[in-house]
């Protein structure tokens, strides 16, 4: 059976260099990218097809990893082309082995609908993966509603992917141990998913689907939190007054992966809530690889039928992704 992860990271020594050039001394988040890590994402060659085929993934889809391209300023424009142009190439190379999602130039919203647009029609990506907020915007905001048309229209899907959260939120939640547990905290230990989980919230709230119900969503690590939580959210519907329940936004509008979060439990429940048919897959390489055919084993010992194997494996991916518009 066909396998398709869809949250599979690269880096280019070019966009390391230009965080570098615009380092922001109170975020740490590019100390997750160093040594075997580092190495990892910016091999998209033999070494990253050996690990593939060893886990048992067929298919990567390749996204620049975290936190992309949201904290550059201008530069970020012709960083995306190139980037983009980068990922083209090397599927051109392995047509049948990776595809792509989009980097965006999301200080320049406008430029940023270009690119998309650009990406997906001329380059065959397929969508983009998004890390929430752009500096201090949070993505409902009004200046990224041209993003969500222009992906609407073409019937691309958005990936909101954590970022760590702003200084003055780490300061307060996630401070007061040694340096290494802050960090740890702060991002893949909670502050992440806590981060990405709220800008969906932040969308459903801002009514962006109401305005675009076409749009779709797909959330990181079973939904980012909230999916295990939407029946607390859903008494936001009447304070907000929602056209529609919460959980009808979940349904309609959000797709949820695993992102290398491989436990039968969460995958059962997710299924329970959201419905197998906005389940995805995905491994978060190189975060969460592990040897010893991990992916392929989860996918085999799941209790899913033969049927549903198939939608979370590949099928729902295909659907999403080459769907045509009425």
């Amino acid at each position: 059976m066909k396998l398709i992860a869809i949250e599979e990271h690269f880096l280019t020594k070019e966009v390391r260099a230009e965080w570098q050039k615009n380092i922001d001394k109170d975020d740490p988040t590019q100390n997750l990218h160093l040594g075997e890590i580092e190495n990892r994402l910016e091999d998209i060659g033999n070494t990253r097809l050996q690990l593939m085929d060893e886990t048992g993934i067929d298919v990567q889809v390749l996204s620049l990893t975290s936190p992309s391209l949201h904290n550059l300023g201008n530069e970020s424009i012709a960083l995306a082309q190139q980037t983009n142009d980068y990922v083209a190439e090397i599927i051109k190379k392995h047509p049948d082995r990776f595809q792509g999602f989009a980097a965006l130039p999301m200080f320049a919203p406008k430029e940023a609908a270009k690119e998309l647009e650009r990406s997906v029609k001329n380059l065959g990506l397929k969508g983009t993966m998004l890390c929430g907020r752009t500096r201090e915007k949070n993505l409902d905001h009004k200046d990224f509603w041209v993003l969500f048309e222009c992906a609407e229209a073409l019937n691309v899907p958005l990936f909101i992917h954590p970022q760590i959260p702003q200084k003055a939120v780490r300061d307060i939640y996630y401070s007061g141990f040694d340096y290494d547990t802050n960090l740890a905290f702060s991002t893949y230990g909670l502050g992440w998913h806590y981060e990405a989980g709220i800008q969906f919230v932040r969308l459903v709230l801002a009514k962006v689907f109401d305005h675009f119900p076409r749009l779709q969503i797909i959330l990181g690590h079973w939904g980012e939190v909230i999916l295990f939580y939407t029946e607390r959210l859903a008494s936001l519907s009447r304070a907000a007054k929602l056209d529609k329940l919460f959980i009808d936004y979940v349904r309609q509008n959000l797709y949820v992966t695993a992102s290398g979060m491989f436990c039968q439990n969460y995958l059962q429940r997710s299924v329970e809530i959201i419905g197998i048919d906005r389940i995805l897959f995905s491994s978060d390489y190189p975060y969460q690889y592990r040897a010893g055919r991990d992916a392929r084993n989860f996918l085999e010992q799941t209790d899913l039928s033969e049927n549903d194997k198939e939608k979370f494996a590949f099928a729902n991916w295909e659907r999403l992704t080459c769907a045509k518009l009425l």
